[in-house]
């Protein structure tokens, strides 16, 4: 049996935490739980390299009895990072379009960034992708990721990456975890009769694709994050998702159902062991 720990939208900026005494706190659990594979689904930070540090430092004080494996959420690539790096870049633990099999087991962790097409919000009245895009400019943080596609286009990018991967581990007869950022499926998403801003959000939530994608190759587990909801793990058809998001602790929005950040870790982390 091998033991994993899952965690998402830690947001360390955001929070404002003491990062080297959250690390430490961090390690000494994972170690004390026996976890040997941990994996982070992006928004560590609002750059990429901050990120991308954190992640080898925290290594460095697991040693080598915990692998961390992380991809990048759309807070990660703000700043510090281009398109064709995230595409293509080698950086330490970063599972992006890559997979890490986990030894003296049939499992295999696939890891993809995700990315979302509008299709959660298409049937908002009188809009378009055009609107969705005009809304993303003017509001969301990911105004400031540039990219030479479409979201649409990019979206289409992450389906052709996951397909792939999924059918190498099909061949080589693996059951799959599946970590990306990007919310699968439109069943964690809110609406609001009232509040017409996180009803264009869910726009760039992900993609329902993704999830259709999923269940047609019977992946095992997936982890996600992006959205703060913190919702309970739930299976459909027979994969179970976990959205293991920490969120935000501020006075202006304050999603956390614990008084400081490691309580709240605590609470979202989720150890799970796979035979």
């Amino acid at each position: 049996m091998v033991r994993l720990a899952l965690s998402s939208d830690n947001h360390f900026d955001v929070n404002r935490v003491n990062v080297r005494d959250v690390m430490r706190a961090q390690a000494a659990y994972l170690a004390q739980r026996g976890v040997e594979w941990y994996l982070i689904a992006g928004d560590l930070f609002n750059d990429f390299q901050r990120s991308e540090q954190f992640v080898v430092d925290l290594q460095a004080l697991l040693g080598p009895q915990t692998q961390v494996r992380w991809i990048a959420g759309n807070h990660d690539m703000v700043s510090g990072i281009s398109f064709d790096e995230l595409e293509k870049g080698q950086f330490a633990g970063y599972l992006h379009n890559r997979f890490v099999d986990i030894p003296g087991t049939d499992w295999r962790i696939i890891g993809n960034n995700g990315w979302y097409d509008y299709q959660f919000a298409t049937e908002i009245p009188n809009t378009t992708p055009a609107s969705f895009l005009q809304w993303k400019r003017a509001y969301w943080i990911d105004r400031a990721i540039q990219q030479p596609l479409s979201d649409p286009e990019r979206a289409e990018l992450v389906l052709t990456q996951v397909r792939s991967q999924l059918l190498a581990a099909q061949r080589a007869h693996k059951r799959v975890l599946l970590m990306t950022h990007f919310v699968p499926r439109a069943d964690y998403l809110r609406w609001s009769t009232d509040n017409r801003f996180w009803n264009m959000a869910n726009a760039l939530m992900g993609t329902p694709r993704l999830g259709r994608l999923l269940e047609q190759f019977d992946v095992a587990h997936v982890l996600f994050g992006h959205l703060h909801a913190q919702p309970q793990v739930h299976q459909f058809n027979g994969t179970t998702y976990y959205d293991q998001a920490v969120g935000y602790g501020l006075k202006r929005i304050n999603e956390w159902q614990a008084a400081n950040f490691m309580d709240q870790w605590y609470q979202r982390t989720r150890l799970l062991d796979l035979k």
